[in-house]
């Protein structure tokens, strides 16, 4: 027996997970930030980063409660999440004991790239439900004027105050579903790049499930009220989990989201992420023979774009962009890589996507 479990150790080396320690959902929880910091056991001095705009949403709120815990803090407002941005956050390394990210996208990118760069405890503090990327392993940041995916460590706690995010704007909510209910074509990609995809059945069952969560309780998180956003709060969690469970993307990142990164790359004016990944996984749900109109009806019930029109790009670029998705990551390999020309031009149109 010993002999046939080293033997299957040499051929799948074990793997380190990483996750989150805690996750604190619900309304007014940004006010337990000083108790989970406690809890976490985090020495006292912190850096946040954010924008000109959640500072006033609610990072002033995050240094108030963490001042008066006995935490001094400072804080850095970036414009973009670049190399300079992360340069200019990775320069306080040396003052700080932990970094919170605290916006969207790019603030949580820059912190957490940050947090792995310089092994500092970094806390992700969403003020809008739009991405999975406030919990997960990756961070979104632009080097020489293209957006790069880097490897990163997932937030050492997640403290997502629904009554914060339930005010952001709608179209924020909607770009959620889109990456969230993107998670179904992502793992069918993964079940078609076969073993060398290093498959996972559990991630791909939590990342799914995540997506079917939102998907059969659509009409409550369409009504923009707590609840509903609570709802989606936790599925983009869980697609993050999915990922370190994983030690990939790939739960939540197939042929859909390389269209979305071709858009960013190419296009000089693309649409939100999630809104890019939902209308693309309507095109790779359809090549993959599955139920692509269910796709479009959660999108469409959230108001997040189901065509070319409503994202605001032309057809011949969404075209292009299904077609030279391959370029973006070629070894990740996914349905829209093994389509011809042909079928991604009928699959558009079919789907009503373009035309």
């Amino acid at each position: 027996m010993a002999i046939i479990i080293n033997e299957l150790m040499k051929t799948k080396p074990a793997r380190s997970m990483v996750l989150p320690r805690m996750v604190v959902t619900g309304p007014g929880v940004l006010e337990q930030i000083p108790a989970i910091i406690a809890e976490l056991d985090i020495p006292e001095r912190g850096l946040i980063v954010c924008d000109t705009n959640t500072l006033n949403i609610a990072g002033n709120k995050v240094i108030e409660y963490l001042e008066a815990g006995s935490h001094p803090m400072e804080k850095v407002e970036i414009k973009r999440a670049n190399i300079e941005e992360l340069e200019r956050v990775e320069a306080f390394s040396d003052k700080i004991d932990f970094l919170v990210g605290l916006g969207g996208g790019r603030p949580i990118d820059i912190a957490k790239q940050a947090g792995f760069n310089k092994n500092i405890p970094f806390i992700s503090i969403p003020t809008a439900a739009s991405h999975d990327g406030f919990g997960s392993a990756r961070a979104s940041i632009r080097r020489d004027g293209r957006k790069t995916s880097m490897q990163a460590i997932p937030p050492i706690a997640v403290v997502a105050d629904t009554e914060i995010i339930s005010k952001a704007p709608r179209r924020l909510l909607g770009a959620g579903v889109g990456d969230i209910i993107s998670n179904q074509t992502a793992v069918l990609d993964w079940k078609l790049a076969g073993q060398k995809a290093d498959y996972s059945e559990y991630a791909a069952a939590l990342s799914e499930m995540a997506a079917e969560l939102v998907e059969n309780d659509i009409e409550k998180v369409a009504s923009g009220k707590e609840e509903g956003v609570r709802l989606v709060v936790k599925a983009l969690i869980s697609s993050g989990v999915a990922m370190s469970i994983a030690g990939t993307s790939r739960p939540a990142s197939g042929g859909e989201h390389k269209f979305s990164h071709w858009l960013d790359s190419n296009h000089d004016n693309p649409a939100l992420h999630g809104e890019q990944c939902g209308l693309g996984s309507i095109v790779t749900m359809y090549l993959h023979s599955g139920d692509w109109k269910t796709i479009r009806n959660t999108l469409r019930a959230v108001n997040a774009p189901i065509n070319s029109r409503e994202l605001g790009i032309d057809d011949g670029i969404i075209l292009e962009a299904l077609i030279k998705s391959k370029e973006i990551r070629p070894q990740r390999i996914t349905i829209l890589d093994k389509s011809t020309q042909k079928q991604i031009e009928e699959a558009a149109l079919a789907t009503g996507v373009i035309g």
